[in-house]
């Protein structure tokens, strides 16, 4: 964002990457679940943890994705993608002003030709949100209980919060909430195929201020929690003067696909 790097990586567990892509003004692309490998990186939670990159422009990233995704192969995009928006209880959580920048972007794609199609999804996303806090707390506990046992007093006080709440989950609610995982993943999967790419708020508003919190990563936990790949491009600011970023969701696999109707998107969004 400040234009001292053409790229950088980062890592997404729920929305560690395309938060604060949005939140910069910048491109950041998560790649599907696995397509980067992750060895050498401490785990937070392995079955959702996943590599990923900055950068200025689509552009700019797609040369980059091309080299560390395994098996990279240029798709031929073809005709413009039939975008998706999922309304209902987790559209719902953007704030206003998010929203309604959205809502304008959105009409904005319309009219430069793209067909946005409103569907509505996750009516139960609560618990979508509470299956993906179950995973992600048991993970995170015992991928770190050897270290912790010995060094607890040097992590940071949410980590130590967030292990503390994985060690109260028991193996028979993680298990369930797999299953509820697996269940969700199939009932999102049928709710694609009139579609190419979701599209929604990158983020719930713009960057809070202050260093007490680094915001909510709700608009990212659906997509991440299935692993399908996600980028943000800048997509405006918020009254304040910060910027604001419009995610894309494409499913499973289809990570070429994404990263050339993302450069579309973000060229109508210019």
């Amino acid at each position: 964002a400040a234009g001292l790097f053409p790229l950088s990586v980062g890592t997404q567990t729920v929305g560690s990457m395309i938060r604060p892509g949005a939140y910069c003004g910048v491109v950041a692309f998560k790649p599907t679940y696995g397509r980067i490998p992750i060895d050498g990186v401490i785990a937070n939670a392995p079955s959702f943890d996943t590599l990923g990159l900055y950068a200025p422009t689509v552009a700019d990233l797609l040369p980059a994705a091309s080299v560390v995704c395994d098996d990279w192969t240029p798709s031929d995009a073809g005709d413009l993608p039939v975008l998706g928006i999922p309304t209902g209880p987790y559209l719902d959580r953007a704030e206003p002003e998010a929203l309604k920048s959205f809502t304008a972007h959105a009409e904005e794609l319309e009219r430069a030709g793209f067909t946005v199609r409103r569907i509505p999804v996750m009516q139960d996303f609560d618990r979508t949100v509470s299956q993906l806090f179950t995973m992600n707390r048991y993970e995170l506990a015992r991928t770190h209980a050897a270290w912790f046992a010995e060094y607890g007093k040097l992590y940071r006080r949410e980590t130590r919060q967030a292990i503390r709440e994985g060690h109260a989950i028991t193996h028979a609610d993680y298990v369930e909430a797999q299953g509820a995982r697996e269940s969700f993943r199939t009932r999102m999967a049928a709710a694609m195929e009139p579609i190419d790419l979701w599209i929604t708020p990158a983020a719930t508003g713009p960057a809070p201020k202050g260093l007490t919190t680094t915001g909510s990563s709700v608009m990212c936990l659906p997509w991440s929690n299935i692993g399908l790949p996600s980028l943000t491009v800048p997509a405006g600011r918020a009254a304040n003067g910060l910027p604001l970023g419009l995610q894309c969701v494409a499913p499973a696999g289809q990570d070429e696909q994404l990263l050339d109707w993302a450069a579309w998107i973000e060229a109508a969004l210019v």
